[in-house]
């Protein structure tokens, strides 16, 4: 399937299409517009469109004041904990207000502005990202294996 968002990815677009890759369509392909194209690009490709906020009719979006990664974990019925623990991680670093929901968020974020500093298309910014998505993603799992363990 095709999936499609706004283009110039940086915290929430790049760990939705981690979390779709890896959970929800291991053949997702990605395509990035600008953003007053998404609605009749999704329709004429199709695509699913996600993360464009100021577009009330795409669906998979922010909700209040929670990010695009917890619709998609709300929608496609993901459970798990440390995926759980990675949207609030997520929202911090993308979400302006919700930084105080994860302290590794300011981080998330930092890597995140630096992959937009270096000048990498967006496809590239997924490529080099996904490995670090899924480095925090094992971490997490093993945290909270610990913790469910003790």
């Amino acid at each position: 399937m095709k999936w499609i968002t706004r283009r110039n990815v940086k915290v929430d677009r790049v760990a939705c299409p981690w979390l779709i890759r890896r959970f929800v369509d291991p053949q997702a392909e990605f395509l990035f517009v600008e953003e007053s194209e998404l609605a009749d690009r999704a329709n004429r490709e199709p695509a699913i469109p996600f993360d464009a906020p100021r577009l009330s009719q795409i669906k998979l979006n922010h909700r209040g004041e929670r990010c695009t990664f917890e619709a998609i974990l709300e929608d496609y019925k993901l459970r798990d904990l440390a995926l759980e623990r990675l949207a609030l991680i997520v929202r911090a670093a993308d979400v302006k207000g919700q930084e105080a929901v994860a302290a590794e968020g300011a981080g998330l974020k930092a890597i995140a502005e630096g992959f937009k500093a270096i000048g990498l298309c967006d496809e590239e910014r997924l490529a080099r990202q996904f490995p670090l998505y899924d480095a925090l993603y094992e971490y997490l799992r093993v945290e909270n294996s610990k913790t469910t363990k003790a």
